[in-house]
């Protein structure tokens, strides 16, 4: 490990690390513009010059310069600050004096580094230099004379959204970064606006919107998939403005998805503010919550628990979920699921409906079989964690399912259960590769479990894991990767049918048949509600979304951004999600809906706030008490062998811009379906 100094104090630092990345050990603020710890070393910008001795006369690149045994480092000599005080007026040479009306004001890196490292004046009287702006799409707005051409958005797009929409053109002062007038056509596009340290690249939804000073900061998690992203959200009132990352390397490292940054205008549009009750003339009409409460309780009574289904969407934190749970044992009904899917999911062993390996633990297998799932659109901030790895080399995918452009190569090893069946009795030629990895590890998508034959494609897969080596000790590369954010945590409650209890799809066909006369529908609005047949249907949730068209009763509900919850991700880690903002009207927080509805009863849940709730929640499973951690899962026996369907599998999301009800009321995300998807889609908010 090389040792050297660092304005007299001697660091040493892992091999292969630069000079800039020394001077950091050593606690010294180097500027830097094109630098980025994720990305590969341009060296374009030059603002991190230090001297250097032993060597030559003049200043060098730290984040080109590898760190080498007995260097001598000055951050602050005359000639380094000479250095960077020479590039800084030429970047700003050509730069506009726009900060005034520039959306980066308040959080530009060029503008604190011009304070910190440059002149007090400026020395030019020419003619700047104007550039063209560019088209890259609906969410990046661009003036491209702010350019300073440090190529972060250009590496970024190559090399970790794993597309080449985004390049430099020209040499010299003539060089301009450009798509050539295509959108940019990745699911983490909105990355490149964070990157980007200037005004260049800015968010054209948030165009002229706020300034960051008016904002209250919020960090929470993201609800938009299973992978549960770190988030800040920035509020101005009660109005969510914009969704940002938050660092978080085991999760999410600083990336988010363009779903989780952007389809938050949709928080604002077709809420629900108010109790409706449908009438006699089948109009939904505004109620009281007294009456609304008091009709659906007299409802779940006259039912009774064997003819009162429940099922639970895909954003239900898990104190909600808790509390439905407890609503159904009070009313003695086992028909109640987590799974609106129909996913055959076993709970009862973890290991079984986890991300066994972490996400985080991708960068640690060798080889990789994905079952049934399209990871780029499921989970677009997980699908670069595995090009992260493909391009470390040395990392062989099969993929089982749709053959689409995941970012990375793969070999497609056929499209469905005979297929798998082939894996599974070990005869297909993968199997050998996978058996020939040291830490081998498979994906299990929803697109597989959802169909008919899920319990077989669960066994067919836990065979797989025992057959070629997954499962070993401290490894386990048996993975499922969910869709929904509230999934592992419904599984860990237990919102399962119990003894003799109804499946959601059973759910729906008892409905339709008449077997069930009241059905709970916790924010699920991603069911057939063509289903539901003449059943009373209570719905509770945020939007005014499926589930709310064929409600009998609505009660209004806050959305993920509006109430503090606890969520679970797809490898099991517990997070806690943050109130930004207040609902909007009458709406209430989930669980205390469900705590007045059970008191409206007369059979009230024994706790009266969230605090209660969450120690309740504690003592029936102590898993809950360990935050933000990864606790091992046992293995075991699961699933249901079976016959295996030859039919193809398919990935449950069509359409990434809009798998829920707040992303499919945003207008900015109906933008990107037209301009990116090339298809138009009405969000509601149309006519």
């Amino acid at each position: 490990m090389p040792k050297l100094k660092v304005d007299g104090i001697e660091v040493e630092v892992p091999p292969g690390s630069t000079v800039l990345q020394a001077c950091e050990a050593a606690g010294k603020e180097i500027p830097r513009f094109c630098y980025h710890d994720r990305l590969s070393i341009a060296g374009n910008c030059r603002m991190c010059l230090v001297e250097v001795k032993p060597g030559p006369p003049k200043p060098a690149a730290s984040c080109a310069l590898p760190a080498g045994d007995d260097m001598e480092v000055f951050t602050d000599s005359e000639m380094a600050r000479k250095g960077r005080e020479g590039v800084m007026e030429f970047l700003l040479i050509n730069h506009p004096l726009d900060c005034p009306i520039c959306d980066q004001g308040g959080e530009c890196d060029l503008q604190d580094q011009a304070m910190g490292f440059g002149h007090a004046g400026s020395r030019y009287r020419e003619n700047k230099r104007a550039v063209e702006d560019k088209y890259m799409g609906p969410l990046i707005k661009t003036i491209m004379t702010r350019c300073i051409h440090c190529t972060r958005c250009v590496r970024f797009s190559t090399e970790v959204a794993g597309v080449e929409d985004m390049g430099l053109i020209n040499r010299g002062e003539n060089a301009e970064i450009t798509t050539l007038e295509h959108a940019v056509a990745s699911e983490l596009s909105g990355n490149v606006i964070d990157l980007c340290p200037v005004g260049a690249l800015t968010s054209k939804p948030y165009a002229f919107v706020a300034r960051p000073w008016e904002l209250t900061k919020t960090e929470s998690i993201d609800v938009m998939d299973a992978v549960g992203s770190n988030v800040r959200i920035d509020a101005r009132g009660n109005e969510v403005l914009r969704v940002l990352p938050r660092l978080h390397e085991d999760v999410n490292e600083e990336w988010i998805s363009d779903k989780t940054r952007f389809a938050c205008d949709g928080l604002s549009r077709q809420r629900l503010d108010q109790p409706y009750i449908r009438g006699a003339d089948g109009r939904l009409a505004p109620a009281s919550w007294q009456d609304a409460l008091a009709l659906a309780a007299d409802k779940l009574k006259e039912a009774g628990g064997a003819k009162t289904g429940a099922i639970i969407g895909d954003h239900a934190s898990v104190e909600a979920m808790f509390a439905m749970k407890g609503l159904m044992d009070r009313l003695g009904s086992p028909n109640l699921d987590c799974r609106q899917d129909g996913a055959a999911l076993d709970a009862s062993v973890a290991a079984a409906y986890r991300f066994n390996t972490t996400i985080a633990g991708i960068e640690d297998a060798d080889a990789c079989l994905i079952i049934g799932s399209d990871p780029r659109v499921e989970a677009p901030v997980l699908n670069s964690r595995l090009r992260k790895r493909y391009l470390e080399g040395g990392f062989k995918i099969g993929v089982v399912g749709p053959n689409n452009d995941l970012t990375y190569k793969y070999e497609h090893l056929g499209a469905g259960g005979d297929t798998l069946q082939q894996l599974a009795d070990g005869s297909h030629a993968f199997c050998e590769t996978l058996k020939a990895a040291e830490r081998p590890m498979l994906i299990l998508g929803m697109g597989a479990l959802s169909r008919g034959d899920g319990a077989a494609v669960l066994a067919a897969a836990r065979k797989i894991a025992n057959d070629t080596g997954m499962v070993l000790d401290g490894w386990n590369g048996f993975n499922v990767l969910h869709t929904a954010a509230s999934r592992v945590g419904g599984l860990m409650v237990g919102c399962l049918p119990g003894d003799g209890g109804k499946t959601t799809n059973e759910i729906l066909d008892g409905a339709k048949s008449g077997d069930i006369s009241v059905v709970y529908l916790l924010a699920a609005d991603e069911v057939d509600t063509d289903q539901l047949g003449n059943a009373f249907v209570i719905y509770q949730g945020h939007h005014g979304d499926a589930g709310a068209h064929k409600a009998s009763i609505i009660f209004p509900s806050a959305a993920y951004t509006e109430q503090n919850g606890i969520f679970v991700n797809t490898e099991g880690r517990i997070q806690l999600a943050k109130r930004a903002a207040f609902p909007p009207g009458e709406a209430k927080e989930d669980w205390a809906i469900l705590r007045a509805l059970s008191g409206e009863l007369g059979t009230p849940l024994p706790y009266d706030t969230q605090d209660a709730l969450r120690r309740a929640l504690q003592e029936t499973n102590g898993a809950f008490l360990a935050i933000d951690t990864v606790e091992p899962a046992a293995w075991g026996e699961f699933g249901t062998e079976g016959a295996l369907d030859a039919a193809a599998f398919s990935s449950p999301i069509s359409n990434f811009y809009m798998t829920d009800p707040i992303s499919r009321a945003s207008e900015t995300m109906a933008k990107c379906v037209e301009e990116i998807l090339g298809t138009a889609e009405a969000t509601g908010t149309d006519g």
